[in-house]
């Protein structure tokens, strides 16, 4: 091991002698030993500034000012409680290991001590840190990778939008969301706000389709007392309430152009009028927009002014449909018979393999909010531990699907989920592969081997 690779090690032991002994035999190409002479010292040798991080501690059990135990009841309460720690102890009672390894300890070694023993201790708590630590990044790629706050997807189509979200979430950019309904536009407003620069701030959100054109005006700008008719007292509007922080105006595209040419004045100059005032209100906030309409045929039409889209979309996110991210389903399936199994107080171990097909070849027309609704139903109707066709609703069941189905057969395995997921994308694509790959995100032969392997024609 090279010097640069050298483990280091903090030697905690207040027996002089001792510690010389284990540092001499000790040093060496794989470790370079530091040394404190009590346990009172260790937080303040691991917390002086630019020191390098130690990788595992050796604690001398019985020490004159503060002993093993104390120490490491200590370096639990920090940010060191990570390190791995190996207890020296002269008593090799089960009672004083059992101690340890409660207060985190990962082992220990009983004086007089065997070297070869020891080093080999040290390797596997040093092996064990070095694979905890891989792990922990590896959960963290993935969920880089398969999850942008509250959304989740391993589909390329959602890889590539959390791409995207990941980039523009710091930023102060204008972002239009649009998609099918029931697509989760709001999810996604919701989870660019919490990664936002804005967080600690508001996050208003007006539904633009629900409101008639002047409650609308007045629930955007706000108004002055006697605006109108039932106006008896000064209201601050949903711009004036998210200032420094975020307004999501959902359906943006159920507005009339005189609010749009409202909205665009914010847009652009950062200021508004309520309704009835004559006072100039300076507001700062980052406007996210979302809507289910086609714009562009909009802005053909004369309905949607093309200056107030452009204003919108510094940072257009389109969210794909339910149909075309079908490797999301089990996920997104799963997740909500969890929720909704621990919301209605039952144990739902799964689907069977019959549900899992029909979810798979379903179109989702109403896309995840559909799903959602389907996994909730079907729990709040299941009597047992699976979710059967019989409890999915009519219009989800194929032509023709019975619902007497045997409650002792197996449960959905993973395997089941694969092969039912690779049949369902290759009967949508009409049986090709080059495409079917495309869409699972997997490279041909890949799904060739599969192919095979499952026994799928």
């Amino acid at each position: 091991m090279s010097k640069t690779n050298k483990k280091r090690i903090l030697l905690v032991d207040d027996d002089t002698a001792h510690r010389t002994m284990l540092k001499v035999n000790l040093s060496g190409e794989d470790f370079h030993i530091m040394e404190v002479d009590d346990g009172d010292q260790v937080i303040p040798f691991l917390e002086q500034e630019q020191r390098e991080p130690i990788d595992l501690i050796l604690l001398d059990m019985k020490m004159a000012r503060m002993d093993g135990l104390a120490t490491l009841r200590a370096l639990n309460d920090t940010v060191h409680s990570t390190i791995p720690v190996i207890v020296l102890t002269a008593f090799s009672s089960v009672e004083t290991a059992v101690k340890a390894m409660r207060e985190g300890a990962f082992d220990y070694v009983a004086k007089p001590i065997d070297i070869d023993e020891l080093k080999m201790v040290m390797e596997k708590a040093l092996g064990f840190q070095e694979l905890k630590q891989e792990n922990i990044r590896l959960k963290k790629h993935l969920e880089k990778r398969f999850s942008f706050g509250n959304i989740i997807g391993s589909s390329p189509a959602m890889e590539e939008l959390f791409a995207t979200l990941e980039l523009v979430a710091p930023s102060d950019a204008t972002v239009l969301i649009t998609g099918e309904s029931g697509t989760g536009k709001e999810l996604i407003a919701s989870a660019i706000y919490q990664q936002s620069n804005r967080k600690q701030y508001p996050f208003i959100k007006v539904n633009c389709a629900a409101l008639n054109e002047n409650l609308l005006e007045s629930e955007l700008f706000g108004h002055e007392a006697g605006a109108f008719t039932g106006a008896v007292s000064r209201r601050k509007g949903r711009f004036e309430q998210a200032d420094k922080g975020t307004l999501f105006l959902d359906e943006i595209g159920d507005m009339s152009l005189q609010t749009q040419a409202k909205i665009l004045r914010v847009l652009q100059e950062g200021e508004l009028d309520r309704l009835g005032g004559s006072e100039t209100i300076k507001v700062d906030v980052r406007v996210l927009a979302a809507t289910h309409r086609n714009l562009q045929l909009m802005i053909e039409e004369k309905t949607f002014r093309q200056d107030l889209f452009f204003r919108l979309s510094v940072v257009p996110v389109e969210l794909p449909p339910l149909r075309e991210r079908t490797r999301d389903i089990p996920e997104l399936a799963s997740l909500f018979l969890e929720r909704y199994s621990v919301k209605n107080r039952k144990d739902i171990k799964g689907f069977a393999p019959e549900v899992l097909r029909i979810f798979m070849a379903h179109q989702w027309p109403g896309n995840i909010r559909e799903l959602e609704n389907t996994v909730e139903r079907a729990v709040i109707l299941c009597p047992g531990e699976r979710i059967t066709i019989r409890e999915l609703p009519p219009q989800i069941r194929p032509e023709g699907a019975t619902t007497n189905q045997d409650p002792t057969a197996a449960p959905v395995t993973l395997r089941d989920m694969e092969r039912e997921m690779i049949r369902a994308t290759l009967a949508q694509n009409e049986g090709n592969r080059s495409k079917t790959a495309k869409i699972l995100g997997v490279a041909r032969q890949t799904l060739l081997n599969k192919l095979k392997e499952y026994d799928i024609l």
